[in-house]
């Protein structure tokens, strides 16, 4: 495999590996000024976990404490898991990349906007542009009012629950709403993953849980991920949301919207989805598991693959398909198959090599892989948005490369 080099100026090349005592120092500080309630942070480097660590409460109103086991909700963590799945199909030859999704969702036929034809003008849309988030496709909660599109079709985002509404029922409705943009002219995170679902249920003939165990967590013994939780299990972290004003962070309770930043409508949350065998299984955000087991995924996606996947296609997916493309909040930072992945690190100035991986999870989750430099990062927290895109994220970035 041949990986770029490159090393930003303020990387030293005397850089021997993480420094335990300043990763601790970034989680203390964010407990102390309680940003994060809860966390568990996993670090490897070199093939080696060289700091492991659980802090904080999971349940702070119970006096709980975190443990290294605990389970998340994993929101958007889900994605990787369930476009891994997708790429083993690829891989297996059951699945091509620039298939057409009416391959294998025949009703899967979303209009042109009408800036682009609109009408009866349908849309071709690839895997590839799924895997991308260039398919045309949103979010509601990227919605600016309830009066969107997305919203007034009754779309969900996977974190809701929405009575005996189900994959296929959720595709419908999104469906029925233009896309955004004409599919490859353009990127938006967005429901492409949960569509991806659906392809791989189709492609492999199981429903998606049971597709997912048998490509992806079985083989690499994930034991404790999948789409719910045991009804009994008391190792799944209570989730919190960030006060105002440097306030403690407030337990959520039942159905709650929660805007991520100003100009969205929020996204809308039910923890107890994460209990709910019944619910509808979104590959986009409706996963659960523990840090341990998706560490135990990128560390087999980071040395290539194997029991999963051929090293060129762990290549494909921590390619970046979208050239300058990608979030508009984080540049240098395109998309892959997948995940985000980093081709220019002087915009943000970011200590990671380039082709750097890394994306999050609503709930409060982080996660990066530096292939170039070995390493592998989980933290998982209970607390949102701080451990997704809050200070606690890019601090404890810095100090894994200190």
């Amino acid at each position: 495999m041949t990986f770029l080099p490159d090393i930003p100026p303020h990387f030293s090349p005397a850089w021997q590996g993480p420094n335990p005592s300043r990763i601790d120092a970034a989680i203390d500080r964010a407990l102390a000024e309680q940003r994060l309630v809860g966390a568990v942070v996993l670090v490897s480097h070199n093939g080696r976990l060289v700091h492991r660590r659980a802090a904080g409460l999971a349940d702070r109103e119970a006096g709980q404490p975190m443990r290294e086991d605990a389970l998340f909700r994993l929101a958007s963590v889900s994605k990787p898991i369930v476009s891994t799945a997708a790429m083993v199909l690829v891989d297996q030859g059951r699945l091509g990349l620039d298939d057409p999704v009416t391959r294998w969702l025949p009703d899967f036929r979303p209009r042109l906007p009408e800036s682009a034809g609109g009408g009866d003008a349908e849309a071709v849309i690839t895997l590839r542009q799924l895997l991308t988030h260039t398919a045309g496709l949103g979010y509601r909660f990227l919605e600016s009012s309830d009066d969107g599109p997305y919203a007034r079709a009754g779309v969900s985002d996977g974190m809701d629950r929405d009575g005996d509404l189900t994959l296929a029922g959720n595709l419908q409705r999104l469906t029925s709403v233009p896309l955004l943009y004409p599919p490859g002219t353009g990127w938006l995170y967005s429901l492409a993953i949960d569509v991806l679902g659906a392809v791989v249920e189709a492609a492999s003939g199981l429903p998606l849980p049971e597709a997912v165990r048998t490509l992806v967590t079985a083989p690499l013994q994930m034991h404790d991920t999948g789409f719910a939780a045991a009804p009994d299990d008391q190792r799944l972290a209570t989730p919190y949301v960030n006060g105002p004003d440097a306030t403690p962070p407030r337990r959520m309770e039942g159905p709650v919207v929660v805007t991520p930043f100003e100009g969205a409508i929020g996204i809308r949350f039910d923890p107890a989805r994460a209990f709910d065998t019944h619910a509808w299984p979104s590959a986009g955000a409706g996963m659960v598991g523990s840090a341990g087991d998706f560490l135990r995924l990128l560390e087999t996606l980071r040395t290539g693959g194997a029991p999963l996947l051929g090293a060129a296609t762990v290549d494909a997916m921590g390619r970046n398909h979208t050239g300058t493309w990608g979030p508009a909040d984080a540049p240098g930072w395109g998309f892959g198959l997948g995940f985000s992945v980093l081709h220019d690190p002087q915009p943000t100035q970011t200590p990671e090599s380039p082709g750097t991986w890394r994306w999050g999870g609503a709930y409060g989750h982080a996660w990066f892989v530096d292939r170039a430099r070995e390493l592998s990062v989980v933290a998982f927290t209970n607390t949102l948005y701080e451990g997704m895109s809050g200070r606690f994220v890019t601090e404890l970035r810095d100090a894994v490369y200190a």
